[in-house]
């Protein structure tokens, strides 16, 4: 079967593509400073007299031309990759979807560095011993999404993965039931083995309707495992600013700091239900090993799925460009040739 995909073997090297309009706001920065301290010096309709071969137009394009040899280098550290052959492979393994907790809760700190983080940690280490698996994650809080529909493109799942923060649901909550129903109805119609794993500090849920879609699931023969993100302890949620840096932590109605702590009486239950593990973490294990050895020993199921087994690397077009780029930047300097002035290339003409 011929076809064509494209993907970056490294895509989280494209978060160094956010560098570029940093550079442009201290670019437009300094051109206003300089200008107002010629303004001090002179009226800047001087300038040409001044300094005649200086060319604002020749500086911008210069440094657009920059930040295009950046991007370009960047986009080509990432290796954009062509697919051009894809073939049915066939494996064994088992569905298993992994529904994280996102409400404000999991950022507290008992659980280095937070509990989501570390969740995610281990998840992503999860994904890499992945072998004839599909995976699929689902995020929730007051409401429950599929963040990553079940697959075996576990480069897909790491990037989806990256994504995953307690701003992706504006409502608060932690609805497990809606979760594990989502993942239900998510798995699709087949006969392959299934599982769900449920990473939570169980705060804030409705039990009854965790306990109705465990239920559900197990008579679907589903497994359900859950593993429960926090300390006796406890810790306070911190809050953020837009710009990510802390600002404090969540308090009550009468000012008094709010202390997150571990609730896994429903975690524990719904594992029963659904003939899994309950896992409480720790700072020096989360305990999605531990599950992930259990649901080994499942049966595995032979999975068909269609699989791109041939890329080609697209990285060198990025970095030629790139090089080309550099010469034709090399090559403009930030003044004017004497002879260029007289055909006014990066200059608009004047009216007669």
């Amino acid at each position: 079967m011929e076809s064509n995909i494209l993907r970056f073997e490294n895509p989280q090297y494209l978060y160094w593509l956010l560098i570029i309009p940093v550079l442009v706001a201290i670019y437009v920065l300094i051109r206003l400073w300089n200008k107002r301290q010629f303004g001090r010096f002179a009226n800047v309709k001087l300038r040409g007299y001044l300094v005649p071969m200086f060319s604002s137009a020749r500086a911008n394009t210069k440094f657009i031309i920059f930040n295009l040899i950046i991007a370009l280098l960047i986009i080509g550290a990432a290796n954009l990759q062509s697919g051009s052959k894809m073939e049915k492979v066939k494996r064994e393994g088992i569905d298993l979807f992994l529904c994280v907790d996102i409400s404000n809760s999991m950022h507290a700190e008992d659980i280095a560095p937070n509990r989501l983080e570390r969740s995610k940690q281990a998840i992503s280490k999860l994904i890499s011993k992945l072998g004839g698996d599909r995976i699929g994650i689902i995020v929730f809080a007051g409401n429950a999404y599929v963040q990553l529909p079940i697959t075996t493109d576990y480069s897909a799942a790491k990037m989806f993965l990256s994504t995953v923060d307690t701003d992706l649901i504006p409502t608060q909550g932690t609805e497990i039931g809606r979760a594990i129903e989502l993942a239900i109805k998510s798995f699709g119609e087949n006969e392959h083995n299934k599982a769900i794993v449920i990473i939570s500090d169980g705060e804030d849920h409705e039990n009854g309707d965790a306990v109705k879609a465990a239920q559900e699931a197990a008579k679907h023969g589903i497994k359900i495992y859950t593993i429960g993100m926090g300390l006796d302890e406890g810790a306070p949620i911190p809050l953020y600013n837009k710009y990510g840096k802390k600002t404090g932590y969540k308090k009550d109605k009468d000012g008094n700091i709010i202390i997150t702590k571990l609730d896994d009486n429903i975690l524990r239950q719904i594992a029963e239900i659904g003939d899994g593990l309950y896992v409480r973490a720790s700072n020096s294990n989360v305990g999605l090993d531990k599950i992930y050895e259990d649901i080994n020993k499942t049966e595995k199921s032979e999975i068909e799925s269609n699989v791109f087994t041939d890329y080609e690397d697209q990285f060198q077009w990025f970095v030629g460009a790139a090089i080309l780029l550099l010469i034709i930047e090399i090559l403009l300097s930030s003044g004017k040739k004497e002879w260029e002035s007289k055909f006014n290339l990066f200059e608009p003409q004047k009216e007669n």
